[in-house]
């Protein structure tokens, strides 16, 4: 049985193993390395033990986890304010228009501002999987466990979120936005930029990037083409993202130029859809299988299981899922159709 819990120390060597066997870097927000990992755990686990109701910062840390074998096969991530206190540095993509009477001409140009006006938002973050279950439910699971841990701890998050999605990186290594721009000013390479941007404070993106409008025009045609396009690899996820109900607004990666979704919160589907119900068993694996996840902060369990409603509107489900989710009979749950 797959579930999603909080990641915890013991998780270290797998999360790493996951990071270091990504064919192509699907979060800038995931450190590969041992000692940043270990404090990004560390930093999870204080943020979900801590009741209190203010509105700072938190950066939480979940992984999918096989109850029977104890293997990690994915982590998923939510910040609950983008930019952690500091600026979350993106594109703006927006027009100006050039023009001249006299010549009678008038040309509508491409431009992208920089912008940190996604500051203090929620963002969801540091999505990684198994490539062999890109395909299977364990997917959705990981990825909207998030949301239901949202509804969940509403008061934690912001009324609207966002999630940045890869951009077009080539098998060679090359990133054509980058190449065209961001390399220029940082005199690094994209995955050294991509690193400092997920491990260290962002003050160095404001102090290299130009601070002036950048002309699409003057970009490559390669670079041009992948503005606000997905990395292949990305494409389950973000498709999944817009079935939830975010769509791609104006802001771009500022790395590698890919698209950032935008929703309201409220109006996330899984969201919208989760039910509070209370827990009792079932003798055997009836009903339809939803998302269902209880517990708070550390305690936080979600998983997919058969529910059968009850005439009371409660829900049986089976032992094992009682177990996993380490609850008893009468216990609160929400659950949420796949």
């Amino acid at each position: 049985m797959w579930q999603v819990r909080p990641a915890n120390p013991d998780d270290l060597q797998q999360i790493l193993d996951i990071a270091g066997s990504q064919s192509a870097r699907l979060s800038s927000t995931l450190p590969n390395t041992e000692t940043a990992l270990a404090e990004k755990i560390a930093q999870s686990q204080s943020d979900l033990a801590s009741q209190s109701k203010d509105n700072r910062p938190r950066r939480l840390l979940f992984v999918l986890e096989n109850t029977d074998t104890g293997q990690i096969a994915g982590t998923a991530g939510i910040d609950t304010r983008a930019g952690n206190g500091q600026p979350f540095y993106n594109y703006r993509r927006d027009y100006l228009i050039h023009a001249s009477h006299q010549l009678n001409v008038s040309r509508r140009v491409e431009v992208l501002y920089p912008s940190h006006a996604l500051t203090d938002l929620t963002l969801l973050c540091a999505f990684t999987l198994r490539p062999e279950l890109r395909e299977t439910p364990a997917f959705e699971l990981l990825s909207r466990a998030r949301i239901l841990f949202i509804a969940s701890h509403r008061d934690w998050f912001s009324n609207r979120i966002v999630s940045e999605i890869q951009g077009v990186q080539h098998n060679d290594g090359s990133v054509p936005f980058w190449d065209s721009l961001g390399r220029h000013f940082f005199n690094m390479d994209f995955e050294t930029a991509d690193r400092h941007s997920g491990q260290l404070s962002k003050t160095f993106i404001a102090e290299l990037m130009p601070p002036n409008p950048v002309y699409v025009t003057l970009l490559s045609e390669p670079a041009q083409a992948a503005l606000g396009e997905p990395h292949p690899l990305t494409q389950p996820n973000y498709s999944l993202l817009q079935r939830e109900g975010f769509q791609t607004g104006c802001y771009l990666d500022i790395f590698d130029g890919g698209p950032v979704l935008e929703a309201r919160t409220d109006s996330l589907k899984t969201l919208v859809t989760s039910q509070q119900k209370t827990l009792h068993g079932s003798e055997g694996p009836d009903g339809e299988t939803c998302l269902i996840s209880a517990g708070e902060g550390a305690g936080f369990r979600c998983l997919l299981t058969p529910v059968a409603e009850t005439l009371a509107d409660d829900v049986k489900v089976p032992v094992s899922t009682w177990r996993a989710l380490n609850c008893n009979a009468g216990d609160p749950v929400r659950i949420s159709p796949l």
